[in-house]
C-alpha cells in the first residue's frame, strides 16, 4: 500500500523551516550524567546525540525524547551536559523531571528544567541525494536500521540533530528562546501545522498524542524502525519486555499514516472499526475473523482535497485484502485508508511466512 497518488502533492519538498510546538527541555549534567541516562533511555547513550524513549518497568512508553549535546556546556558542573527534548503534556505518567529524580539517588548528576531558554525548530527539504539504509529484521516483525560502526547517525553538531527517524525528515534544532534559526535565510518559513503534516506524511509518530504515555508499546509505536531502541545494550528500565518481544513475540500493530474521508481534523483515540468489504464478481472474499479495532491518533485537515490525513495505530491483520476500515458512528462515519510510508522497509518473504505462522 504505497502513498495514494492524490496525496503525494502534500509532501513539501522545498527547503522549509517550522517551529515544533509544545516541547519542553531538561538539562542533565554532571560527571555521571552519561551512565545515569544510559540506564534509563532505551537507546544507547555514549556521549553522542541520540533519539530514544523512557519506558516504565512493564515496557510501555512514558516519553519519546531527543537527547542533544548542549551547545553551551555548564561551567558550574563537571562532565557532559545533555539537553532532553520531550512532550510535557500532562498525562497518567509522572513528569519527566520527577521520573529522573526518582532514579537520581547519589549520582553526581544535576537536573534542571531549561524550557524557558530554548525553542525547538525543524528544517527539511534541503537534503541531497535520497537516503538508502540497511535494515535488520527480527522474526517477531520488529525492524531496526543498521548504522555503520563509524557513523554518528544523529549528527555531531551540538544542539542540532539529524532527524534519522525516517528518510526525508531533515534536522531538528534547539534555538535560544526568541531567536530565529540561521536557516531562515535559505528556507521558507512555515507554521507548526506544516511540521505536523510533514511528519504524518512520513509516518513518524511523536509526543503524547501518537505515543500515549503508559499505554503505548515501543515497537508498535515504530520506535524500533525509527532508531529509538537498542536491543543489544545493557540493562535499562523496561528492557526485559522490550527485548523479549523482539526475540520471541509478534508485532501485531503498527502506527501508519492514514487518509480519512472527513473534511476536518478528528479528535484522537477514535476507534477504527474493520468490516468485510463488498464481494467482487459474486465471489466472497476469504478473510480471517476480524478481531479488535485500530485507533486514530493525530490528524490534520488538508486544503484542496477536502479530506484529512493522520496517523493511526493499526492492527496489521486489518490490512489484508477484503477488509475496509471506518471511524465514527453509524449516523456519521468516515472511510479510513492506511498506507505504508515510502521509506518503510519491505520484510523478507521468509520472515513474513514465519510471522504468519505465529498469528
Amino acid at each position: 500500500m504505497p502513498i495514494p497518488p492524490s496525496l503525494r502533492a502534500l509532501l513539501r519538498t522545498v527547503p522549509t523551516l517550522a517551529p515544533v510546538s509544545n516541547r519542553a527541555v531538561l538539562s542533565v549534567s554532571g560527571s555521571q550524567a552519561t551512565e545515569f541516562l544510559n540506564g534509563l533511555l532505551a537507546s544507547s547513550v555514549q556521549g553522542k546525540q541520540t533519539y530514544g524513549a523512557f519506558l516504565h518497568a512493564q515496557g510501555r512508553v512514558l516519553y519519546d525524547a531527543f537527547m542533544y549535546n548542549s551547545p553551551t556546556p555548564s561551567l558550574s558542573s563537571p562532565g557532559p551536559t545533555y539537553l532532553i527534548e520531550y512532550d510535557p503534556t500532562p498525562s497518567e505518567a509522572p513528569t519527566l523531571i520527577s521520573l529522573l529524580k526518582r532514579y537520581l539517588l547519589r549520582s553526581k548528576v544535576r537536573i534542571r528544567d531549561v524550557s524557558e531558554e530554548w525553542d525547538v525548530w525543524a528544517a527539511w527539504g534541503s537534503e541531497g541525494t535520497r537516503e538508502t539504509r540497511e535494515w535488520n529484521w527480527a522474526r517477531s516483525g520488529a525492524v531496526e536500521p543498521v548504522w555503520q560502526a563509524s557513523e554518528c547517525p544523529w549528527g555531531t553538531e551540538n544542539g542540532t540533530i539529524l532527524d534519522r527517524r525516517a528518510p526525508g525528515m531533515g534536522k531538528r534544532m534547539l534555538v535560544r528562546k526568541g531567536d530565529t534559526p540561521a536557516d531562515a535565510s535559505t528556507h521558507d518559513l512555515a507554521d507548526k501545522d506544516a511540521y505536523l503534516l510533514h511528519r504524518i506524511m512520513h509516518g513518524v509518530p511523536e509526543g503524547s498524542v501518537d505515543i500515549q504515555p503508559m499505554h503505548a508499546f515501543p515497537i508498535e509505536s515504530n520506535l524500533d524502525a525509527m532508531g529509538g531502541l537498542d536491543f543489544r545494550k545493557g540493562c535499562y528500565v523496561g528492557q526485559e519486555l522490550t527485548v523479549r518481544t523482539y526475540h520471541t513475540g509478534v508485532v501485531r500493530k503498527r502506527i501508519l499514516p492514514v487518509h480519512i474521508s472527513s473534511p476536518a481534523s478528528l479528535p484522537p483515540y477514535m476507534s477504527i472499526k474493520p468490516s468485510i468489504s463488498s464481494t467482487t464478481d459474486n465471489t466472497a472474499v476469504k478473510t480471517p475473523r476480524l478481531r479488535g479495532s485500530s485507533t486514530l491518533l493525530s490528524t490534520i485537515a488538508t486544503s484542496g482535497i477536502g479530506s484529512s490525513v493522520g496517523l493511526a495505530l493499526v492492527r496489521l491483520e486489518h490490512l489484508r485484502p477484503g477488509i475496509a476500515l471506518e471511524t465514527g458512528e453509524e449516523e456519521q462515519s468516515w472511510k479510513v485508508e492506511p498506507w505504508w510510508a515510502d521509506w518503510w522497509p519491505e520484510q523478507p518473504p521468509d520472515e513474513v511466512d514465519d510471522l504468519n505462522s505465529l498469528t
